[in-house]
């Protein structure tokens, strides 16, 4: 993967939260100086973000800004795009991703992701939960089971599904994929959950079961959600970061991005101005 070089960016208005909160939580990401390019399109211009444990982060920001190819280059995925290139560092728990020696199965292993799109298998609804156990050697029937109980039951969708778990997960409507996709992801006991617009295709409804969800995984989870919603980030997350034509504009604590940001482009942008 070709590297380049870009000098930092220092308008990013992040009020010091890159060196820790005022609860001194740990930083579970850290981007340093990133930039990445598709092709000649330099998509990420010096993205410069900590991100704490045990915490919900938003990405917000209009069509097109990086959002989602933010989010992809925190498991790599952004890598199986053929045209990608990346400088900077992406830290996690300290450790480079991007360094050659870290292996992208153990990163997948401790960063589940949940797609815009509920993306069941063409499998049983048990199947789908203990797929990830499966892959990574467990057979015992007994530890299957639980497993699988235990990853419903934190997607709570448990309740819903105990009855018919050897039945088809097509057959479960949009809201209730989500939460199983969830489960499935919960199965592996990740350490970082990352979502990119987990809610986009769901009914209001079930948008609520979800975001209930995330504010109650938090306390075992590190989230980072993409969302277009910014009544959703609002509501569910801690910080905000703002993203706009692949840069930082502004990372903050959720209530001062919305009650008093510090970026003129910040306030456009959640007032309605554009986007």
């Amino acid at each position: 993967m070709p590297v380049m070089t870009e000098k930092a960016n220092p308008n990013v208005k992040t009020d010091k939260l890159n060196a820790g909160t005022k609860e001194n939580k740990k930083v579970v990401y850290n981007t340093k100086d990133l930039n990445l390019w598709y092709g000649e399109g330099h998509a990420l211009k010096n993205i410069n973000l900590a991100i704490n444990e045990n915490e919900v982060t938003a990405i917000i920001g209009p069509s097109g800004c990086g959002k989602s190819t933010y989010i992809k280059t925190l498991n790599r995925m952004v890598e199986l795009v053929p045209s990608v290139k990346i400088s900077g560092e992406i830290l996690y728990r300290e450790r480079n991703i991007l360094d050659k020696s870290f292996k992208v199965e153990d990163l997948r292993t401790s960063v589940g992701m949940v797609f815009q799109k509920p993306n069941p298998f063409p499998k049983s609804i048990y199947e789908n939960v203990a797929y990830g156990p499966k892959i990574h050697g467990i057979r015992d029937k007994k530890i299957l089971d639980e497993i699988v109980e235990k990853s419903l039951r934190g997607a709570a969708i448990w309740d819903e599904v105990k009855d018919r778990l050897n039945q088809n997960a097509y057959g479960l409507s949009g809201g209730q994929q989500q939460r199983l996709c969830i489960a499935r992801c919960l199965a592996i006991e990740p350490d970082v959950i990352l979502m990119d617009e987990p809610t986009s295709a769901l009914d209001p409804i079930s948008t609520l079961k979800v975001e209930e969800l995330v504010q109650e995984l938090k306390e075992e989870f590190s989230i980072i959600i993409v969302t277009h919603n910014m009544q959703q980030a609002a509501r569910i997350s801690d910080k905000t970061a703002f993203f706009l034509n692949g840069e930082v504009i502004e990372f903050a604590e959720t209530d001062k991005i919305f009650s008093t940001p510090s970026d003129k482009r910040t306030e456009d942008y959640i007032t309605g101005r554009f986007g």
